[in-house]
């Protein structure tokens, strides 16, 4: 920070050196006062006080602005203003004097938050009016006074005083035609009329009509600057246009003056160099802003699906008859989700040592914990029974599930571990080849539409879930009652499918459409739905290379913005509703050539509503999480009668995040049923030219405050007739869950594995929520090896809470497989571990096509701490579980609950740590002797150097207040399970390792579960055998990803998007640096031309040479005027 005594030494080093004939008296003034104090003492002298304006104006042009600031403090500002004032009041102001002082009030004022008031306490105002109308005719004068008209403005109630004494007006009319004179001096007009339009003043310029005068000299010199010479004043124009539209009146004046469409029409005139691409950004981010708020073309914000509640009848009325009240329920849940999700880990941090370690007390009584014993199969089974048998060379049972699956077994298939052939597939290849020639031609892809109902169920699956919650108790109930028979696969049209299987099947490892039948026909729904999507039913193969990350095209979102602005304008648009929901007469629309089918009427799968805005462009509505009009993101719908090789766009305009990885290279999914019939069944990354940006939508009814946002993608199809499927990301439905449950019952080899599927307790709407337990069958009858398996510690793992997240669901299918194979390493944490996995907490969101909540309209991973027994069963009797196994001294040694995360790339782990916490909130309780077991990072450490899709450098272990309620921090605080976590994947892909740049597929996430597996190796007691020569063979991992350091090679967070997500109320035209410049552009002008004199009059400067004054001050020149 400058001092007093620095300004005082350079002052008296300047005036000696550079001003001999000042007296002693004169320099030792100057040394022993403030300069400004120097400066209103000596008003008189002109050459000592353009002498001291100079040094002035050096000092504060160098180094930081904290000298400006200190200079403020120091009333600085107040002494410039005085000069100003005393100046300026001459009869015939000196403007050799005057000018620096208007450049030095313009550049101290601008960093003076209090300059207004000050200059009207002064009496600057009505001052520095005059002496603009006095100087029209000379365009440097009236430039200064403008400059400091802007700084004064910045003051609401300055602008005001300046707009009352006729200032807008004078301003406005200094404002010419085009004209390639005096360009600064318009732009410095042009600004400063920017600058007095406060709320009032706006409606004053309104009133006056000179939104339609600007507007049409924007038009003017847009249209004659064939040179591009005038971007400065075209960008002060739109910097005007800014201000005015962020008030209601003068943002309908400028749209209904045409405001739009002129800048649309000039937005499509220019041309691509950097200067008008200014321009047309500062363009589209107005007319963004100025799109009048539509309402969705919807009758209700609520959900199509209303599901009534028990004990909460009332609420179904509500819904239908309300949706501001479903709103005003969810908008705190959608609040509170977002600013947990916005907070980093440093935010929002719990600091309340007490808190971080004091266990709350059960949320229950004792008493009810032991009807959880029945989830401890293992402990009760008769494995000596099992070993007789096994001895005799009879099957034993000791991975019988329950009923439900065992008269699955009454299907005719074989075992389907990884690499062994179907039966059913196996007779395609053998002898039946003739048949299958000439049968081929019986199934094409538009044979799989979904009106055609080859893939129909039978009509136990149109049952409502609200007809069968009748059926369901509540709590606990014995498995046999609630896990019945998912069927025989006899109530379908079972000769087409097995002609189907028989000609198009391949062999898909853990899936059969036969057994996903059978599962569907017990899934319930609230719609009730009657139709399996071909996906799901078929099943998929990870495409055989990973897709790199999209890459996106300059200016695309721009681009997708004027599309959009030109529909508004009303120039080539359809708008014909081609799907809806709630319009049955549209979910089976009859074959039109110039149009798209749309269906989503299937388990998972989320469309309300498509609309053809274009003849190739769709808007498309996302449904609502049921009961509620919140949670759009995840979507997953059919789409056919295309057009090859055609771009198609796709719009979902009700998206509701406020940043996308779509914006970072994501793409979505598509599974073509053509290219499954040809032996392809893959979901495939697929689009281009996407984009993830605010919209002009808001809700039917409630806050307009409401913001959504669109992506928008183009897909061009490659088949004609074909079906397709579009997805937010790999779907997995809940009945592909239980067939893949029953057929791993099958696969595992019972005499080793002990497998045992049960009910934890029925959904909402009747569906059961399986609860899988495995670890290894004692070797022998020997009382050793019986009381190992009761010691055994146990894993506990849950997934997909949230719907949307269906790449949790394929971790967890990695993991299972990976435990009931015969790999080594699965084989010696079954001998060591008891898992217990709960692989679906929230079935009915699941299958009800839902993003974030179940039918309760609750996020089940916000319940924890207190969950419902009748609203939150699921997460209810998950914890009861829990309490259990504390309760028997078996309480987990690890718990995870398996996520998605759609901000984020890689896959990495939420831990707790109460030191870590305290660390990162910059507690000041004091944690040096405060103990704490570092374990909870041994898992991390071995997954960063197992997984190469981990990363280690994007986990965390703190604990936060919005997040106490999720499971990861109740099941560490209140069970004082050291290692609890949540394990995140990304949607998208990688930054970092091997997988750097490229896309997940289904194949990674189920690698991420396999390693997650590998992990808990580092648990044992012998640590090294993680990294034993044994067990690395098998993990097929070469050193080069054992040293993989995720840690050391990428950023943890995504750079801003490339192109601005949302638009903004604050104009981007003209920013202090602007300002700034402008005023230090006319300084230096002044500069130069004293030099100039000064070099012509042979003056030789001395000690100070960069410091220039005018020795002998002669007025300039200024006869150019502004016009």
């Amino acid at each position: 920070m400058i001092t007093v005594c620095l300004l005082r030494r350079h002052l008296t080093a300047y005036l000696t050196c550079q001003q001999p004939y000042l007296t002693v008296d004169m320099r030792a003034k100057a040394s022993d006062i403030k300069i400004t104090q120097y400066l209103n003492k000596n008003a008189g002298d002109a050459e000592s006080t353009l002498n001291v304006l100079n040094v002035l104006e050096e000092l504060l042009s160098s180094g930081t602005d904290r000298r400006i600031h200190y200079m403020i403090s120091q009333g600085g500002s107040e002494s410039l203003l005085n000069a100003l004032v005393k100046n300026g009041s001459r009869f015939i102001p000196n403007y050799t004097i005057l000018l620096p002082i208007l450049y030095l009030v313009a550049k101290v004022g601008h960093k003076d938050c209090g300059i207004g008031k000050k200059a009207e306490e002064a009496g600057a105002i009505l001052l520095i009016l005059n002496l603009l109308k006095n100087n029209i005719q000379h365009a440097r004068r009236a430039e200064a006074c403008l400059l400091v008209i802007q700084v004064f403005a910045t003051s609401v109630s300055t602008a005001k005083l300046i707009a009352s004494n006729q200032g807008l007006d004078i301003i406005y009319n200094l404002i010419p035609n085009y004209t390639t004179k005096n360009l600064q001096t318009i732009k410095a007009s042009i600004n400063a009329f920017a600058a007095l339009l406060s709320s009032d003043n706006i409606s004053s310029a309104v009133s006056k009509g000179y939104v339609s005068g600007l507007l049409l000299l924007y038009e003017e010199w847009h249209s004659k600057d064939t040179k591009h010479s005038a971007i400065d004043i075209l960008q002060a124009l739109l910097n005007c246009f800014h201000k005015i539209v962020r008030s209601a009146v003068g943002r309908d004046t400028f749209v209904s003056q045409g405001g739009i469409r002129l800048l649309y029409h000039t937005t499509q005139t220019c041309s691509l160099n950097i200067c008008q691409g200014l321009l047309v950004e500062s363009s589209v981010q107005l007319m963004r802003w100025c799109l009048p708020k539509t309402p969705l073309p919807l009758r209700s914000d609520q959900s199509v699906y209303c599901f009534p509640l028990p004990r909460r009848h009332h609420l179904l009325d509500v819904v239908a008859s309300d949706d501001t009240s479903g709103e005003i329920a969810g908008d705190k849940m959608e609040k509170d989700y977002q600013e947990a999700q916005s907070k980093d880990y440093d935010d929002d941090l719990e600091t309340d040592l007490k808190k971080l370690c004091l266990r709350p007390p059960l949320d229950r009584p004792k008493d009810l914990l032991p009807q959880y014993s029945r989830l401890c199969p293992e402990l009760s089974h008769d494995f000596l029974e099992q070993l007789e048998l096994s001895s005799q060379g009879r099957s034993p049972s000791s991975s019988s599930s329950d009923d439900e699956t065992e008269k699955c077994n009454n299907l005719s298939l074989h075992s389907f571990r990884r690499g062994e052939k179907s039966a059913v597939f196996s007779k395609t290849e053998n002898g039946t080849s003739g048949q299958t020639k000439s049968a081929a031609s019986l199934f094409k892809a538009k044979d799989f539409y979904s009106h055609t109902g080859i893939l129909n169920s039978s009509a136990e699956v149109g049952t409502k879930a609200r007809e069968t919650r009748k059926e369901a108790k509540s709590g606990l109930t014995n498995d046999q009652q609630n896990n019945k028979s998912e069927g025989n696969g006899k109530s379908y049209n079972s000769t087409m499918i097995d002609s189907l299987i028989d000609i198009h099947g391949v062999d898909i490892p853990y899936h059969e459409p036969r057994t996903y039948h059978a599962a569907a026909t017990k899934t319930k729904s609230v719609p009730g739905f009657t139709t399996l999507a071909f996906p799901d039913f078929w099943g998929q193969v990870p495409s055989p290379e990973n897709e790199p990350m999209a890459p996106r095209k300059l200016n695309i979102q721009r681009q997708k913005v004027l599309e959009d602005i030109q529909r508004f304008l009303k120039t080539d648009t359809i708008n014909k509703v081609v799907f809806d929901l709630e319009d049955d007469s549209l979910q089976f629309p009859p074959d039109k050539p110039d149009s798209l089918r749309f269906f989503s009427s299937f388990e998972c799968g989320n469309l309300r509503k498509a609309i053809q805005v274009r003849r190739y462009e769709y808007d498309l509505i996302l449904n609502a999480d049921a009961n509620c009009s919140q949670h759009t993101q995840w979507f997953y719908f059919e789409v056919s009668n295309m057009v090859p090789d055609v771009p198609y766009r796709f719009n979902i305009i009700n998206c509701e995040k406020s940043n996308s990885q779509f914006n970072y290279g994501m793409q979505p999914v598509l599974y073509s049923v053509q290219d499954a019939l040809n032996g392809k069944p893959q979901w495939l990354r697929t689009g281009t030219e996407i984009c993830y940006f605010r919209n002009y939508f808001c809700p039917v009814r409630g806050s307009q405050k409401t913001t959504f946002y669109t992506l928008t993608f183009t897909i061009t199809f490659k088949y004609k007739e074909d079906v397709c499927y579009l997805a937010y990301h790999y779907p997995y439905t809940y009945s592909a869950l239980r067939a893949h449950l029953n057929l791993l019952h099958r696969s595992v080899a019972s005499s080793k594995v002990f497998f045992r599927q049960q009910i934890i307790c029925p959904t909402l709407s009747g569906n059961s929520c399986p609860v899988v337990t495995i670890t290894a069958c004692p070797p022998s009858k020997c009382d050793k090896d019986l009381h190992q398996l009761g010691k055994r510690p146990c894993i506990v793992l849950t997934s997909r809470v949230h719907p949307g997240e269906s790449n949790a669901s394929w971790v967890m299918k990695g993991t299972l497989e990976f435990l009931c194979s015969n790999d080594p390493i699965a084989q010696a944490l079954r001998e060591t571990f008891v898992f217990k996995i709960i692989p679906m907490l929230n079935p009915d969101g699941v299958i009800n096509g839902m993003n974030r909540c179940d039918l309760s309209r609750e996020d089940l991973n916000r319940q924890w701490c207190k969950p419902d027994p009748i609203l939150c069963p699921t997460i209810y009797h998950t914890k009861g579980f829990l309490y259990y196994l504390n309760s028997i001294g078996r309480a987990p040694l690890v718990f995870c609950d398996y996520h998605g995360h759609s901000r984020k790339k890689n896959v990495f782990l939420y831990g707790c740590s109460v030191k870590e916490t305290l660390w990162q909130s910059g507690s000041t309780v004091e944690n040096a002797g405060l103990k704490e077991d570092p374990g909870y990072r041994t898992i991390a450490k071995a997954l960063d150097r197992i997984a190469p899709a981990f990363s280690f450098n994007s986990c965390n272990y703190m604990v936060e207040k919005s997040r106490s309620a999720t499971a990861r921090i109740v099941v560490w605080k209140e069970l004082g399970v050291l290692r609890s976590y949540t394990m995140e994947s990304t949607y998208n892909g990688f930054d970092q390792g091997i997988y750097k740049g490229l896309q997940i597929n289904t194949r990674e996430l189920e690698e991420m579960g396999m390693k997650f597996c590998h992990s808990l190796l580092s648990l044992t007691i012998d640590t090294k055998a993680l990294y034993g020569k044994s067990l690395i063979n098998h993990m097929n991992l070469g050193q080069n990803i054992l040293d993989h350091k995720s840690h050391n090679s990428f950023e943890d967070d995504e750079p801003p998007c490339v192109e601005e997500i949302e638009y903004s109320t604050e104009s981007p035209g003209l920013k202090g640096d602007d300002l700034e410049l402008d005023i230090n552009r006319c300084m230096a002008n002044i500069d130069a031309e004293g030099s100039t004199k000064r070099q012509m009059s042979g003056e030789i400067g001395g000690y100070y040479q960069t410091f220039t004054t005018v020795k002998s001050p002669t007025p300039s020149p200024d006869n150019a005027g502004v016009h």
